[in-house]
């Protein structure tokens, strides 16, 4: 072999090197890539289920809340009804 030859074998080799590592660092960073969409849908799926969680809660104790105020406010009417049946001598 001569010495270019031994050159452009070793240049040639050199390239192929280089281009497979470039390569191999594509397909490492698309698995990663890959890895950390799995890994960000999940704690999106994750956090929207703990969102609904906490809506469902606070729908609950607003609703509890209401529920509560409209019965109060039936008692009171219905009290103040029974007061001034008394007043005219009627019963409740």
């Amino acid at each position: 072999m001569t010495t270019a030859t031994v050159a452009k074998r070793a240049s040639l080799l050199a390239v192929l090197i280089g281009g497979s590592l470039m390569l191999q660092g594509c397909l490492v960073g698309a698995v990663v890539g890959t890895g950390a969409a799995v890994v960000g849908a999940g704690a999106k799926v994750t956090g929207a289920a703990v969102g609904a969680g906490f809506d469902a809660v606070t729908t609950s104790d607003e609703e509890t809340r209401a529920r509560r105020e409209r019965e109060q406010r039936d008692y009171d009417r219905e009290q103040r009804r029974c007061q001034q049946r008394q007043a005219q001598g009627k019963r409740c």
